[in-house]
């Protein structure tokens, strides 16, 4: 863990006599915590920690850290945010996603980096330049597409007109001012034009819901209309999404958020029923090379307005993703897409 540490924060250009600020809360892994501010140290860098108390979220219907997005820690407490936006790197390992205060404290210059999952997940899958690369490229190719199409063999056919928003790359690592991503990552996301999706998507056994952290047993079929799903139907799986999402009582966490693939092949579908629920994120389902990751609920990492505290992201195997009709993924496996190439190549 100290040279994962090392490796990570070497790669994020931290350079001695920076400050590094260690976000802390009451589920923070005490190995990541304890790892981070001895490599930081080692570096030369000026090293804090700040620990925060939890919150109650009181629309939580669990205790992953992605199940409810709004409050947080940071809300309301001005001299928090003034300590991290004077940081030159926050290391979060307490999760801040989705909030307005990374988005302030990001604003400030300071990078932030998430690492939740357990050290041995964080070991496997330390993040290199090749990475970078290979992420970078994918989401430079999917910025200048207007059109994503997903099929699958199940009869998912989703259309989704692009270009409202921007392609993110998350490579694990913060190497640029005002950056955020999070380790273990690899993968290009970005979000369709509000109110344009349209089609079907249908979920195969072996398809992943998360925050449920569960592989589907049977097919689930999502009908989408301007940009909503207007429709959850099938078995018991099906029923499950529904009422979960049905608790949040909020039209707007059933909006197409965001959508792209997995890059990272050092991430693994099967890793997900190898953990307790509560042990993980699920980073190995949302990254592993070849899935098709969407999102319903908010926007406003993007910058648009929506910010129902319902998130759901789910992985899907074999489908076949194209931009403006040119193939990235095909049937689950990567085109591999050159920096600056207008084709893939198999």
């Amino acid at each position: 863990m100290l040279e994962a540490w090392k490796t990570v924060l070497s790669l994020s250009n931290l350079q001695p006599g920076q400050t590094v600020t260690v976000l802390t809360g009451a589920t923070s892994h005490p190995q990541s915590v304890s790892t981070a501010l001895t490599a930081a140290t080692a570096m030369r860098a000026v090293v804090n920690r700040l620990d925060l108390q939890p919150i109650n979220g009181e629309k939580a219907l669990s205790r992953d850290s992605l199940a409810y997005l709004g409050t947080t820690p940071l809300t309301g407490n001005r001299a928090a945010i003034a300590a991290l936006s004077a940081s030159d790197i926050v290391l979060d390992l307490m999760t801040l996603l989705f909030s307005p205060e990374q988005h302030e404290i990001l604003k400030s210059g300071a990078k932030i980096l998430l690492a939740v999952e357990p050290p041995e997940v964080l070991v496997r899958m330390v993040p290199s330049v090749e990475d970078r690369g290979r992420v970078k490229a994918a989401a430079d190719r999917l910025a200048r597409a207007k059109l994503m199409q997903v099929r699958n063999d199940a009869g998912t056919d989703l259309l989704c007109p692009l270009g409202q928003y921007p392609a993110i790359s998350e490579y694990g690592f913060v190497d640029e001012p005002g950056r955020w991503d999070h380790w273990p990552s690899g993968f290009a996301l970005t979000w369709p034009n509000e109110g344009e999706t349209q089609g079907t998507i249908v979920l195969s056994p072996g398809d992943i819901l998360l925050p449920q952290k569960s592989y589907i047993r049977s097919e689930i079929r999502l009908v989408m209309k301007d940009g909503f799903a207007v429709s959850i139907e099938g078995g018991m799986d099906a029923d499950l999404l529904s009422e979960y999402m049905a608790s949040f009582e909020d039209p707007e966490a059933y909006a197409m958020s965001h959508i792209g693939w997995g890059l990272q092949p050092r991430a693994h579908w099967s890793t997900l029923g190898l953990y307790d629920r509560e042990a993980t994120l699920g980073m190995d389902a949302r990254a592993f090379e070849g899935n098709f990751l969407f999102s319903l609920g908010p926007n406003n990492e993007a910058g648009g307005t929506r910010t129902t505290a319902c998130h759901i992201d789910i992985p899907m195997r074999n489908c076949t993703v194209t931009l403006d009709g040119e193939p990235v993924v095909t049937r689950g496996k990567v085109h591999a897409q050159q920096p600056g190439s207008q084709k893939t190549h198999a």
